[in-house]
């Protein structure tokens, strides 16, 4: 294919996908904006919380990751789960701090302060959410009556790898930077209207297209809010 047809493509997909961003940003998002200081950030609460003493179950998604929003349904059967937007992704605004866990975890107590969600916590963090829950641990501990951590990282032992392991952790760091720029010219966009991840791994299936429609919006508004700088 010509190299001019390709860059037509990628023309026409990037102007779509900001289009279709900018349309996206007009629906209600399924939560709440928490105004946390200038900004706001997004908070998906479900299930009922049946007495104080009960914990409320709150989501750390990984790097970039939407798991919380196929999670959600199934542990509000339990009681009140949280899920929330950080900074810069989905329909959460952009932070004017550096993002650190420091100032991520700090965050996130002004947005549960802030909507009302009173401790005890129980935090659940995949990947890159494990570092954020250890430390609201660590700062909050009154507060947390338990955590669970999924493939869970350690910031000594990320740095203690061996060389083969950090060529792999740097593959991996490739790969996510790829899908940012994917998803910046739309192609990630492209994939979902054609059932590529379904295609990928059928298990997707299994959830209800609403969820499915609900984070794939959510995707793309985090893609929106890295190339267009959207607050």
């Amino acid at each position: 294919m010509p190299s001019y047809i390709q860059s037509l493509l990628l023309a026409a997909t990037t102007i779509y996908h900001a289009i279709a961003c900018w349309l996206e940003d007009k629906n209600p998002p399924p939560g709440k904006l928490i105004d946390v200081g200038n900004y706001n950030l997004h908070l998906y609460t479900k299930g009922e919380r049946k007495d104080k003493a009960n914990p409320t179950v709150v989501l750390e998604h990984s790097l970039g990751g939407i798991e919380g929003y196929f999670l959600i349904d199934e542990l509000a059967k339990l009681g009140q789960v949280c899920i929330y937007d950080r900074a810069g992704f989905g329909w959460s605004d952009i932070s004017p701090y550096s993002r650190t866990s420091q100032n991520m975890v700090m965050e996130l107590d002004l947005l549960l302060n802030n909507a009302g969600i009173e401790p005890p916590y129980i935090f659940v963090g995949n990947s890159f959410g494990s570092y954020n829950v250890r430390l609201y641990a660590y700062r909050f501990p009154e507060k947390v009556v338990g955590m669970v951590l999924s493939d869970a990282l350690h910031e000594v032992g990320m740095l203690k790898m061996p060389w083969s392991l950090q060529g792999l952790k740097y593959f991996f760091a490739s790969g996510f930077v790829m899908s940012v720029f994917g998803a910046i010219l739309g192609i990630i966009r492209v994939f979902k209207i054609i059932g590529a991840f379904e295609l990928l791994k059928p298990e997707l299936r299994r959830f209800p297209q609403v969820v499915r429609q609900s984070s794939s919006a959510l995707v793309d508004n985090g893609a929106g809010n890295f190339a267009f700088g959207h607050q």
